[in-house]
């Protein structure tokens, strides 16, 4: 056959084969017994619900949901489509834990640590105080050994987990009074979920767990008399400098915080392997996604409420910093000590934050610190 006449063959070929797929019919290579049909292979479409913590297309984290949702959606040609609740629509927002374990939904968005009354361990995989960062937290999770132990976690529940956006650094939160020595946490009231939270108590303050779409209100009518939410973009988009004076940092409580969607294991091994990958594929790149987007846009945010809202910036002074890395230390371990799992995980945890510490003050803790 000749060159030329080899490239028509081919290319009309390639037309015939695109044409076959794209109608749904795959036939076999061997030649089909007398009489029997050609085999045919169906695409069967699923309709999932997505329930979510946030109150509907949230500013950054819900907007995280709305993206993941879209992304499956998009990437599976409408085979797999996706349906996003705000919290309240559908469930309770700190009721997506059980709707999706209990197949009232097939998939949830939310953050590991409000679900520390089910399950202690699941903390661990959202936010520690004075733990690894975003870079750390990711590679722990996706090739250190992090998401074998969070599926374990969750596997007495019937959900598979995995990261869905990451925070970065955050900040220390808004405060209605300075915050000059360890003394005046006594008695202050703080929306500060997870192993924070905990902190805060020791410290002498209380930990008030809410959420949300909640959090303004109450700091507006003294509900509160502090908060901790993300970042300045996030911030900023919640209002926060209308109501609160002081802007203090750094996040010591959440230095990497993991945002995360959970599936109904059922609904998850139900789907053919392409969609399952779709499903991971999708929430690696929100993850990736939501961190890039704070990092973008934290610093535009934060100089624009000093400059034209008068926010104050505060930095807690280190002898604050020293005592709740103390407080910490007691919190981690008597969490590990009251729970098997926490304690493998808790383990686990700080051998490998030990490891990524090491080689962080060679690489990037030394970048940070040239000269200018």
């Amino acid at each position: 056959m000749a060159d030329n006449e080899r490239r028509d063959f081919l290319k009309k070929a390639g037309a015939v084969t695109a044409a076959a797929v794209g109608s749904g019919l795959v036939f076999g290579c061997s030649q089909e017994k007398k009489g029997e049909a050609p085999a045919v292979v169906t695409k069967k479409t699923y309709e999932w619900k997505m329930v979510t913590t946030w109150p509907p297309h949230f500013p950054v984290l819900g907007e995280g949901a709305d993206k993941l949702a879209e992304m499956i959606t998009t990437m599976s040609d409408g085979q797999l489509k996706v349906q996003v609740y705000g919290g309240g629509e559908l469930v309770p927002p700190l009721e997506v834990f059980d709707a999706v374990s209990q197949g009232t939904a097939e998939m949830g968005h939310g953050a590991a640590y409000y679900w520390a009354g089910k399950a202690p361990a699941a903390q661990f995989f959202a936010a520690v105080p004075f733990g690894m960062n975003a870079q750390q937290m990711n590679a722990w999770i996706y090739t250190g050994g992090g998401m074998e132990l969070w599926e374990e976690v969750y596997a007495p529940f019937n959900l598979k987990p995995m990261p869905a956006g990451n925070t970065g650094v955050q900040m220390g939160g808004w405060f209605n009074r300075e915050i000059k020595s360890i003394a005046d946490f006594q008695g202050l009231k703080m929306r500060i979920p997870g192993l924070g939270g905990k902190v805060l108590a020791k410290a002498g303050g209380t930990a008030i767990l809410s959420a949300g779409g909640e959090i303004y209100t109450n700091l507006e009518r003294g509900v509160i008399d502090a908060t901790e939410w993300v970042g300045p973009y996030n911030d900023y988009k919640m209002g926060f400098y209308k109501v609160a004076k002081y802007y203090y940092y750094p996040g010591w409580h959440e230095p990497g915080t993991v945002l995360e969607t959970f599936v109904n294991k059922q609904a998850f091994e139900a789907l053919p392997k392409n969609l399952q990958d779709i499903v991971t594929t999708a929430a690696m790149a929100c993850n990736l996604w939501m961190l890039c987007e704070s990092e973008t846009k934290n610093n535009f945010y934060l100089q624009k409420m000093i400059k034209e809202e008068g926010v104050q910036l505060r930095k807690f002074p280190d002898d604050v910093i020293k005592q709740l890395r103390v407080y910490s230390k007691e919190v981690l371990d008597e969490v590990a000590a009251s729970d098997p799992m926490s304690k493998k995980v808790y383990d686990h945890f700080l051998k490998y934050q030990a490891d990524a510490q090491q080689w962080a003050k060679i690489s990037e803790l030394a970048y940070a610190s040239l000269p200018d």
